[in-house]
């Protein structure tokens, strides 16, 4: 897809790989609505903030409201990036953070997704990218609930492409392996660093995966540190 004058709308652009998405788009020529729940400190003639937690459908609607007033209807381009995750034992897991988890991570893309999907229908163009994870694809220990969350990214996403490829609209996953981000901020035993995948990076194979022929559909793309643990002693 040519993205110059191409409206998008990307979740969780607070920091990390939300933001850095952003910033790429918007060098390629594209108008940005971003959602998130905290404004970044980030500033573009072509960028637009709208206030949203995706796990909640109201502010979601809100958003959708809000972004189509300004920007218009056609929407063709859907980055799905919002996502978190708490570690801890399976049984001592609060369910208050297991729910949470999966009102954001899964809930959160089906609320956007299903409000931007009809106009891509009627443009007859349209991609969204749904960011996964490494752990959609295996299990991790102490992870459970986010493991399940980004499992439920990955059949969700193949859901979806299946029922809107023939609309001419591309539903690609990315798994990004470990990542330097705020994400293990709240992670006991464990911090960003060197060794792990520059969040930019990711940003960039997103940016190349929605740069792809109309006739050409990425569906998973699996991204790793080269060295996760370092140069080989």
């Amino acid at each position: 897809m040519e993205l110059k004058n191409k409206v998008a709308v990307v979740t969780g652009v607070s920091k990390g790989i939300g933001l850095e998405v952003v910033k790429l788009l918007l060098e390629k020529g594209t108008v940005v609505a971003g959602w998130g729940r905290t404004q970044p400190d980030f500033s573009h003639e072509n960028f637009h903030f709208f206030s949203c937690d995706v796990s909640v459908e109201e502010q979601v609607e809100k958003a959708y409201l809000a972004t189509v007033g300004k920007l218009g209807f056609d929407i063709r381009i859907l980055v799905n990036n919002a996502g978190f995750g708490v570690a801890g034992p399976f049984e001592t897991m609060s369910s208050e953070d297991w729910k949470s988890m999966f009102d954001t991570n899964v809930h959160g893309i089906f609320y956007v997704s299903k409000r931007l999907v009809p106009a891509m229908k009627a443009a007859d163009e349209g991609h969204i990218v749904n960011i996964a994870s490494i752990a959609g694809l295996n299990g991790v220990a102490n992870f459970a609930g986010y493991v399940g969350t980004k499992h439920a990214v990955r059949g969700i996403s193949h859901s979806m492409y299946m029922e809107l490829r023939d609309y001419g609209i591309k539903v690609s996953t990315i798994y990004p392996g470990s990542t330097q981000t705020n994400f293990f901020d709240a992670i006991e035993g464990t911090q960003a660093n060197d060794n792990m995948m520059r969040p930019q990076d990711v940003a960039q194979t997103i940016v190349q995966t929605l740069e792809t022929h109309p006739n050409y559909f990425v569906a998973d793309v699996e991204c790793r540190p080269l060295r996760p643990r370092g140069k080989k002693q």
